[in-house]
């Protein structure tokens, strides 16, 4: 029964409850003597005439009593009232470590602090002859003053306790379990499980006796839950937990936290050992072992004290202290002589995850302890993996499927990416992801430590800022007309915070030129000519790409300028390097990946089922492609591995054939044909910004402009069935976003049509075949998804996808929408017209699941009316051959002073 406040106690008024639980009600109360608010613990009713009970709650008064420690709750004093048993404890503000645990993972030095703090209680407990056998999240209360230790309600004593066996410390006598030396079993009865399941050591759960060692193995999932955020070991029943603690291991906490100190890792594991016997054997070795890893011994790379060997040790030290003191004078001269050791660079291989079909895009952290990488699987599925250079192994970061390119935050705790046309964060130990700001058509990032994320846009777009808390978006860079610069693009920040590298690229050039920028100011200078990006070394080079050789430089920070000859620092294996995969770490660690098969793509067919019905011609640097509509050829936008700048190819399929169609030195691409297969529309930068033009598919005569475009950076995404129609997309400069357009090419002097509504990114515009209503994707509802709508005006509007569709196409004669679902699902859904006009969309159903990511908006084309699709896919998924990333630890010295 619940105590009302104003109830006595002796001279303890009742002020509110503060807790219950099996062993008791716990109160807020004031003691009316001395003045002071005080913590008073009840016996409920219901059991207190349970002897067992009755004794287990005496033992805790005396276990508590015998204890006076800092980090153990104190006990000021015990009585009776009327039936009433009852202990009074002090009141501690703050709240319980499970509480706590609520909101994640606590960070490293909190959990070594605290973590020490309890060790310390715990010591002093097993030192009086006493085990807890219940510690446990809730069990541990966080204070101002610290950690403090609770609940002693199934302690048992191991030694003689306070007063005589039998004797209540209420008052009188009563034939309680005796607790003391001629104690002849365990309170419970042999076999009996007592604790909390998630907590308990294997010798615990199988019913046999606890010790001092029991509480160890609890502390330790203590430990390892601080540590995470999340328990040591789980189950989804009683049975299954119990299993997973007597045969699992939990997951090392440097997979979960790359962060962590190795060396509290290796304690977890010890005091998480199943036998005892080979369990860290005192809470004064686990205190030791977490001030040690505290003061930072877990970074010096030695091994933490080991207990067991102390002694051992000790007599060893004493040895060598005197050996050194008589050997002193001896050795003083030869150690004077002894030359400083030599740097030298180390080189490893990261292979792929297993049953990873890709792996791109390196990325070490800055302080050179993580690499971090993107990898997809068979089912189609890319994420952020990460690999702890201190580890054997990688981990996939959750929350960043359908991530692409991250970057990480100054301080290596934190990477964002870009997904979905947002820019994300999340830390490195996973959580919540974090949505920074709309970032349509943006792939590269670089995070200061003035707290802005410089990151690049889409083509014929300058460089951008948003705050790493998210934020508006401001330019951070104006495209220089005088030197006929298309686009901004790979940014990065250089050590000062302050200004940042990034490749300008450049209309009737094959050279890109390598400028500095500065934050908050759009003006930036020119360095060099390069084909690749660059990042800073320390203390003076700058990494790129030369050819096919990864190199470094030297580079006046002050001044901006390269100097001297490049020094190859990594060789590409007689493949190209890809100008984008490397990345430089503040410590001096470099890695980098050939691009060999494994970066080059190739177009798949499949047939309706995911069924792969064979490959198109030769792997290459293909993003897009157009088919003729007799599917007899195909237009792909191909770069040279040199250039990086692309040019349309047709690939005959019936002559096996490849034959360049443009020579101009801008980059083509995202090539549809026309109904009757005479000409082909593309997208081109050679006039400074990217247009439409068309151009005869037989290669006869010059490219033409499309009328209508009064802005520039349009590409085109259908030619209509009729032939009147050019459907495509058009870039806003003003706030980076895709708009739905639609060209009459039939028409003398007609305006470029935008779709309406114009209210977010649109993407993939398409005409049905008879041409009255239009498909495409818009990210307005915070998502891509699929929407049809009447065509030329818009006088009806209906979604096609339920959660979430890009790039849709029309097939089966219009009958049916294909298109492809944020997971990588192809899907498939019915849409008939009744005869009020409306449409009626069926529920989309699943074809398969893509192999390749979604380059462009002509990465994946159904053809035959949706009987096949042609897919560009990465060209390691045909051989099966995934390139593994270089490391290259302290390359700065090999490189000159």
């Amino acid at each position: 029964m619940t105590l009302e406040p104003g109830t006595k106690l002796g001279p303890y008024e009742i002020v509110g409850p503060l807790g219950a639980g099996g062993m008791g009600e716990v109160y807020r109360a004031k003691d009316t003597r001395l003045g002071r608010e005080v913590a008073v613990k009840v016996l409920p009713f219901a059991v207190s005439e349970d002897e067992g009970l009755r004794a287990r709650f005496e033992r805790e008064a005396r276990s508590v009593a015998a204890l006076n420690h800092p980090h153990i709750c104190a006990l000021y004093d015990v009585g009776q009232e009327g039936e009433r048993d009852y202990l009074v404890m002090e009141l501690l503000e703050g709240e319980t470590l499970a509480a706590r645990l609520e909101r994640g993972a606590l960070p490293s030095n909190e959990v070594l602090k605290l973590g020490a703090q309890i060790a310390d209680a715990l010591d002093r407990a097993h030192r009086q002859g006493l085990v807890h056998r219940d510690l446990k999240p809730g069990n541990i209360m966080l204070t101002r003053q610290g950690a403090k230790l609770l609940d002693f309600g199934l302690a048992r004593p191991t030694t003689p306790a306070a007063g005589t066996p039998g004797s209540s410390v209420f008052g009188g006598t009563r034939a309680s379990t005796p607790i003391g030396p001629t104690m002849t079993g365990p309170l419970t009865m042999a076999g009996a499980i007592v604790g909390t399941f998630q907590y308990m050591a294997p010798e615990q759960l199988e019913g046999k006796d606890a010790d001092a060692r029991s509480d160890l193995w609890a502390f330790g999932a203590v430990l390892y839950q601080m540590a995470t955020g999340r328990p040591a070991f789980m189950g989804a029943s009683q049975a299954s937990l119990i299993a997973s603690i007597l045969k699992e291991q939990p997951r090392p906490i440097v997979e979960l936290v790359p962060i962590a100190p190795p060396a509290l890792d290796c304690l977890v594991q010890a005091c998480l050992a199943k036998d005892p016997e080979e369990r860290i054997q005192t809470a004064h070795d686990v205190k030791l072992q977490l001030r040690w890893i505290e003061e930072g011994g877990s970074q010096a790379g030695v091994p933490a004290p080991v207990a067991a060997a102390r002694r051992r040790h000790e007599r060893l030290a004493w040895i060598i202290a005197a050996v050194g003191v008589l050997a002193a004078g001896a050795l003083g001269a030869v150690l004077v002589l002894q030359p400083k050791p030599v740097r030298r660079t180390v080189r490893f291989i990261v292979e792929a995850p297993p049953g990873a079909q890709t792996m791109s895009w390196p990325r070490l952290s800055p302080d050179g302890s993580m690499l971090a990488f993107m990898s997809r699987d068979s089912s189609g599925v890319g994420q952020i993996w990460i690999r702890p250079l201190s580890a054997t192994r990688a981990y996939p970061l959750g929350g960043t499927e359908g991530s692409a390119r991250p970057f990480w935050s100054p301080d290596s705790k934190e990477l964002a990416w870009f997904g979905e046309g947002k820019l994300r964060k999340v830390g490195v130990g996973g959580g919540n992801v974090q949505t920074l700001g709309e970032a349509p058509g943006a792939s590269d990032g670089s995070w200061s430590a003035n707290g802005l994320i410089v990151f690049d846009g889409a083509s014929g777009d300058t460089l951008r800022t948003i705050p790493a808390t998210g934020g508006p978006i401001t330019a951070a860079t104006s495209l220089d007309a005088g030197m006929r610069e298309s686009q901004h693009m790979w940014p990065a920040v250089l050590p000062d915070g302050k200004r940042f590298l990034f490749q300008s690229d450049r209309v009737g050039t094959a050279k890109s030129l390598l400028r500095l920028g500065r934050f908050g100011s759009v003006q930036s200078t020119f360095i060099d000519s390069l084909d690749s990006r660059a990042e800073f070394l320390a203390p003076n080079h700058l990494v790129y790409v030369d050819g096919e050789i990864v190199v470094a430089r030297r580079f006046d920070v002050g001044s901006g300028k390269l100097t001297g000859n490049p020094i190859v620092v990594g060789e590409a294996a007689g493949t190209t390097t890809n100008t984008q995969a490397f990345s430089v770490a503040t410590n001096g660690t470099i890695a980098f990946q050939s691009t060999g098969a494994g970066s080059r793509n190739i177009v798949a067919r499949y047939d309706r089922t995911g069924k792969l019905l064979g490959r198109i011609g030769e792997p290459c640097l293909v993003n897009s492609m157009g088919v003729s509509p007799d599917g007899s050829r195909l237009c792909l936008a191909i770069a040279d591995p040199r250039s990086i700048k692309r040019d349309l190819w047709i690939e005959d399929l019936v002559r096996g054939t490849r034959t360049r169609l443009t020579f101009d030195p801008g980059n083509d691409m995202w090539p549809v044909w026309s109904p009757d297969g005479d000409s082909i529309a593309f997208s081109s930068d050679r006039g400074g910004t990217f247009r439409i033009m068309i151009k005869a598919a037989s290669g006869l005569g010059e490219e033409r402009l499309v009328p209508g475009q009064d802005q520039g950076n349009t590409g085109p995404i259908q030619w209509s069935a009729d032939g009147n129609w050019i459907l495509g997309q058009e870039l806003e400069l003003a706030d980076g976003s895709w708009r739905a357009i639609a060209i009459p090419i039939r028409e003398a002097g007609a305006s470029l049509l935008r779709v309406e509504p114009m209210a977010a990114n649109q993407q993939s515009p398409k005409l049905s075949p008879d041409g009255r209503f239009i498909s495409l994707d818009s990210n307005e509802s915070g998502r891509y998804e699929v929407y049809v709508q009447t065509f030329p005006r818009t006088l009806g509007r209906w979604q096609v996808s339920v959660q979430g569709g890009t790039n849709v196409w029309w097939v089966d004669g219009g009958a049916a929408l294909q298109f492809r679902s944020n997971s990588g699902d192809f899907m498939r859904a019915t849409f008939a017209v009744g005869p009020d006009g409306v449409p009626r969309i069926g529920t989309p159903t699943p074809l398969f699941k893509s192999a390749g990511p979604l380059l462009s908006p002509s990465t994946n084309i159904p053809v035959r009316d949706g009987a096949e699709l042609l897919s560009i896919e990465p060209a390691g998924l045909e051989s099966r051959r995934v390139s593994p990333i270089i490391v290259v630890l302290d390359a700065a010295a090999e490189l000159p002073k």
